[in-house]
Protein backbone atom coordinates (compact mmCIF):
# COMPACT_ATOMS: atom_id res chain seq x y z
CA UNK A 1 0.00 0.00 0.00
CA UNK A 2 1.30 3.45 -1.17
CA UNK A 3 1.86 5.76 2.09
CA UNK A 4 -0.09 9.50 2.06
CA UNK A 5 1.66 12.30 -0.02
CA UNK A 6 2.63 14.71 2.27
CA UNK A 7 3.36 18.12 1.59
CA UNK A 8 4.38 21.97 2.14
CA UNK A 9 3.17 24.81 0.45
CA UNK A 10 5.35 27.66 -0.26
CA UNK A 11 5.78 30.50 -2.96
CA UNK A 12 8.38 31.50 -5.04
CA UNK A 13 8.13 34.11 -7.88
CA UNK A 14 4.95 34.29 -6.99
CA UNK A 15 4.61 30.88 -8.04
CA UNK A 16 2.89 27.81 -5.73
CA UNK A 17 5.10 24.96 -4.91
CA UNK A 18 4.23 22.11 -2.86
CA UNK A 19 6.98 19.95 -1.54
CA UNK A 20 6.26 16.74 -0.64
CA UNK A 21 7.55 13.68 1.19
CA UNK A 22 8.10 11.67 -1.96
CA UNK A 23 11.09 14.08 -2.67
CA UNK A 24 9.59 15.64 -5.76
CA UNK A 25 7.75 19.22 -5.90
CA UNK A 26 4.17 19.74 -7.31
CA UNK A 27 4.17 23.47 -9.44
CA UNK A 28 0.53 23.96 -8.37
CA UNK A 29 0.64 26.95 -11.11
CA UNK A 30 1.61 25.12 -14.25
CA UNK A 31 0.21 21.61 -13.24
CA UNK A 32 3.73 19.74 -13.28
CA UNK A 33 6.04 17.86 -10.89
CA UNK A 34 10.06 18.81 -10.40
CA UNK A 35 12.44 15.81 -9.51
CA UNK A 36 15.57 14.93 -10.11
CA UNK A 37 17.66 11.84 -10.11
CA UNK A 38 15.69 8.98 -10.86
CA UNK A 39 18.73 7.07 -11.78
CA UNK A 40 16.35 4.36 -13.21
CA UNK A 41 18.51 1.51 -14.31
CA UNK A 42 21.15 1.81 -11.59
CA UNK A 43 20.69 -1.21 -9.96
CA UNK A 44 20.84 -3.07 -13.18
CA UNK A 45 24.00 -1.60 -13.96
CA UNK A 46 25.26 -2.40 -10.41
CA UNK A 47 23.89 -6.29 -11.21
CA UNK A 48 25.83 -6.82 -14.33
CA UNK A 49 29.16 -5.46 -12.69
CA UNK A 50 28.80 -8.14 -9.93
CA UNK A 51 27.38 -6.20 -7.10
CA UNK A 52 24.36 -7.53 -5.73
CA UNK A 53 21.02 -5.47 -5.48
CA UNK A 54 17.36 -6.12 -5.16
CA UNK A 55 15.60 -6.63 -8.36
CA UNK A 56 13.11 -4.79 -7.15
CA UNK A 57 15.10 -1.44 -6.40
CA UNK A 58 13.26 0.38 -9.51
CA UNK A 59 10.28 -0.91 -9.63
CA UNK A 60 9.83 0.88 -6.01
CA UNK A 61 10.98 3.67 -7.35
CA UNK A 62 8.31 3.96 -10.76
CA UNK A 63 5.52 2.74 -7.93
CA UNK A 64 6.48 5.71 -6.06
CA UNK A 65 5.88 7.94 -9.04
CA UNK A 66 2.85 6.29 -10.17
CA UNK A 67 1.76 7.01 -6.86
CA UNK A 68 2.11 11.05 -7.07
CA UNK A 69 1.04 10.66 -10.57
CA UNK A 70 -2.32 9.18 -9.57
CA UNK A 71 -2.71 11.91 -6.72
CA UNK A 72 -2.03 14.78 -8.44
CA UNK A 73 -2.73 14.12 -11.91
CA UNK A 74 -0.02 16.24 -13.54
CA UNK A 75 0.17 17.43 -17.14
CA UNK A 76 3.48 16.49 -17.05
CA UNK A 77 6.59 15.91 -15.28
CA UNK A 78 10.23 17.64 -15.39
CA UNK A 79 12.87 15.68 -14.28
CA UNK A 80 16.21 17.75 -13.66
CA UNK A 81 18.82 15.28 -14.95
CA UNK A 82 20.12 12.29 -14.12
CA UNK A 83 16.92 9.95 -15.17
CA UNK A 84 18.84 6.85 -16.22
CA UNK A 85 21.68 5.72 -14.36
CA UNK A 86 23.56 4.79 -17.41
CA UNK A 87 23.81 2.55 -20.91
CA UNK A 88 20.31 1.15 -21.84
CA UNK A 89 19.45 -2.06 -19.70
CA UNK A 90 16.86 -4.40 -19.47
CA UNK A 91 15.37 -2.58 -16.14
CA UNK A 92 14.78 0.46 -18.67
CA UNK A 93 11.79 -2.24 -20.15
CA UNK A 94 10.52 -1.27 -16.79
CA UNK A 95 10.45 2.15 -17.71
CA UNK A 96 8.71 1.61 -20.73
CA UNK A 97 5.60 -0.01 -19.18
CA UNK A 98 5.48 2.31 -16.93
CA UNK A 99 5.46 5.41 -20.32
CA UNK A 100 2.89 3.21 -21.89
CA UNK A 101 0.77 2.76 -18.70
CA UNK A 102 1.23 7.02 -18.46
CA UNK A 103 1.38 8.11 -21.94
CA UNK A 104 -1.26 10.76 -21.22
CA UNK A 105 1.87 12.70 -18.61
CA UNK A 106 4.26 14.36 -20.85
CA UNK A 107 7.97 13.82 -19.43
CA UNK A 108 10.67 16.31 -19.60
CA UNK A 109 14.35 15.52 -19.31
CA UNK A 110 17.25 18.35 -18.65
CA UNK A 111 19.93 16.26 -19.25
CA UNK A 112 22.17 15.19 -16.77
CA UNK A 113 25.97 13.53 -16.77
CA UNK A 114 24.34 10.61 -16.88
CA UNK A 115 22.02 10.23 -19.40
CA UNK A 116 23.89 9.59 -21.98
CA UNK A 117 21.51 7.52 -24.10
CA UNK A 118 21.23 8.32 -27.85
CA UNK A 119 18.08 10.09 -29.22
CA UNK A 120 16.52 7.50 -30.71
CA UNK A 121 16.85 5.77 -27.34
CA UNK A 122 14.96 8.73 -25.53
CA UNK A 123 12.31 9.11 -28.30
CA UNK A 124 11.02 5.83 -28.09
CA UNK A 125 10.76 6.42 -24.47
CA UNK A 126 8.59 9.39 -25.33
CA UNK A 127 11.20 11.44 -23.23
CA UNK A 128 10.99 15.53 -24.54
CA UNK A 129 14.62 15.86 -24.26
CA UNK A 130 15.53 19.97 -23.58
CA UNK A 131 19.45 19.88 -23.25
CA UNK A 132 21.18 20.82 -20.81
CA UNK A 133 18.94 23.61 -19.65
CA UNK A 134 15.32 24.61 -19.89
CA UNK A 135 12.67 27.29 -18.55
CA UNK A 136 9.32 28.17 -18.00
CA UNK A 137 7.94 31.08 -16.65
CA UNK A 138 9.84 32.43 -13.88
CA UNK A 139 11.98 28.96 -13.61
CA UNK A 140 15.01 27.59 -14.90
CA UNK A 141 15.99 23.96 -14.54
CA UNK A 142 19.27 23.07 -15.13
CA UNK A 143 20.96 19.73 -13.45
CA UNK A 144 24.34 21.03 -12.28
CA UNK A 145 23.89 24.54 -10.81
CA UNK A 146 27.58 25.21 -12.07
CA UNK A 147 27.20 24.37 -15.39
CA UNK A 148 24.53 27.59 -15.87
CA UNK A 149 25.19 31.27 -15.49
CA UNK A 150 22.81 32.06 -12.49
CA UNK A 151 21.00 35.41 -13.16
CA UNK A 152 18.43 37.58 -11.40
CA UNK A 153 15.94 37.29 -13.64
CA UNK A 154 15.01 33.64 -13.50
CA UNK A 155 15.02 31.06 -10.27
CA UNK A 156 16.23 28.22 -10.56
CA UNK A 157 15.99 24.73 -10.13
CA UNK A 158 18.87 22.10 -10.31
CA UNK A 159 19.82 18.46 -8.97
CA UNK A 160 22.92 16.42 -9.17
CA UNK A 161 23.79 17.27 -5.26
CA UNK A 162 21.69 14.74 -3.71
CA UNK A 163 21.45 17.20 -0.39
CA UNK A 164 20.87 15.87 2.74
CA UNK A 165 21.59 17.31 6.06
CA UNK A 166 22.45 16.12 9.35
CA UNK A 167 20.63 17.33 12.98
CA UNK A 168 21.26 16.01 16.66
CA UNK A 169 18.33 14.12 18.09
CA UNK A 170 17.14 14.06 21.77
CA UNK A 171 20.03 11.14 22.74
CA UNK A 172 22.69 13.71 20.77
CA UNK A 173 22.62 11.34 17.97
CA UNK A 174 23.15 12.62 14.13
CA UNK A 175 20.57 11.71 12.41
CA UNK A 176 20.63 12.57 8.45
CA UNK A 177 17.61 13.15 6.26
CA UNK A 178 17.51 14.02 2.18
CA UNK A 179 15.95 17.91 1.98
CA UNK A 180 15.03 20.66 -0.28
CA UNK A 181 17.68 23.35 -0.47
CA UNK A 182 16.52 26.85 -1.56
CA UNK A 183 19.16 29.77 -1.73
CA UNK A 184 18.27 33.34 -2.61
CA UNK A 185 19.00 32.25 -6.36
CA UNK A 186 18.70 28.35 -6.66
CA UNK A 187 17.25 25.52 -5.08
CA UNK A 188 18.52 21.98 -5.07
CA UNK A 189 16.11 19.07 -5.12
CA UNK A 190 16.63 15.80 -3.14
CA UNK A 191 17.31 12.97 -5.27
CA UNK A 192 14.46 10.98 -6.03
CA UNK A 193 15.50 7.70 -6.45
CA UNK A 194 15.85 5.68 -2.62
CA UNK A 195 19.03 3.88 -4.22
CA UNK A 196 21.35 6.99 -3.58
CA UNK A 197 23.66 8.60 -1.28
CA UNK A 198 23.47 11.99 0.55
CA UNK A 199 25.69 14.72 0.07
CA UNK A 200 25.50 16.84 3.77
CA UNK A 201 25.22 20.97 2.75
CA UNK A 202 26.29 23.54 5.48
CA UNK A 203 23.23 26.04 4.79
CA UNK A 204 24.49 29.82 4.86
CA UNK A 205 23.21 32.35 7.02
CA UNK A 206 19.87 33.15 4.46
CA UNK A 207 19.23 29.82 3.04
CA UNK A 208 16.32 27.30 3.62
CA UNK A 209 16.16 23.76 4.21
CA UNK A 210 13.38 21.38 4.36
CA UNK A 211 14.00 17.95 5.37
CA UNK A 212 12.36 15.00 4.24
CA UNK A 213 10.72 12.37 6.53
CA UNK A 214 8.12 9.68 5.63
CA UNK A 215 5.33 11.73 8.15
CA UNK A 216 5.75 14.79 5.61
CA UNK A 217 8.34 17.81 5.36
CA UNK A 218 9.80 19.75 7.99
CA UNK A 219 11.44 23.90 7.51
CA UNK A 220 14.59 23.62 9.83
Amino acid sequence: MSRSIITYPIHIRDQRLELTNERCIFWKDYNLILLSDTHFGKSGHFRKEGIGVPQDVMQNDLNRLQHIITSFQPKGIIIIGDLFHSKYNQEIVLFDHFRKKNHQTDIHLVAGNHDILNKEQYDQLRIIHHGQKMQIGPFTFAHDINDIQVDSNSYHFCGHLHPGISIQGKAKQRLKFPCFYFTESYACLPAFSLFTGMSMIKPQKNDEVFIITNDGVIRV
